[in-house]
């Protein structure tokens, strides 16, 4: 039985200021969201951490769950989207380099199934 697919996504080689800046990670999630039209139940919630460290947000969807950790300190972010139904796959290696400058990205679809 098909229980959906999960996306890990790392990148590496972003700029130190994006994974900073919860502006830009909001903006990020509203895109992967909108373009990937999928359904919030609440807004994202992040935490940002003091200097050097990074910020992680989370939101629950319907379809189950997206979240980042970022590492400005290393240039390194990662991801991990949950749908519980099939979806196309998003252009993530185009998007983390367009908007954190990623010069590395690298993506695993995990798919979700089980025996009944």
């Amino acid at each position: 039985m098909d229980i959906g697919a999960e996306w890990l996504v790392e990148a590496g080689g972003c700029r130190r200021d994006a994974l900073a800046d919860v502006e830009v990670l909001r903006a990020l999630f509203a895109r992967i969201i909108d373009e990937l039209e999928l359904h919030p139940l609440h807004d994202p919630a992040w935490h940002v951490f003091p200097a050097p460290g990074g910020i992680t947000g989370f939101v629950m969807l319907t379809e189950s769950h997206l979240a980042c950790h970022t590492y400005p300190e290393h240039g390194v972010v990662a991801f991990n989207l949950y749908c519980c139904r099939e979806r196309d796959a998003w252009p993530w290696e185009i998007r983390l380099r367009e908007i954190l400058g990623a010069r590395e990205v690298h993506v695993r679809t995990v798919a979700r199934s089980v025996t009944k």
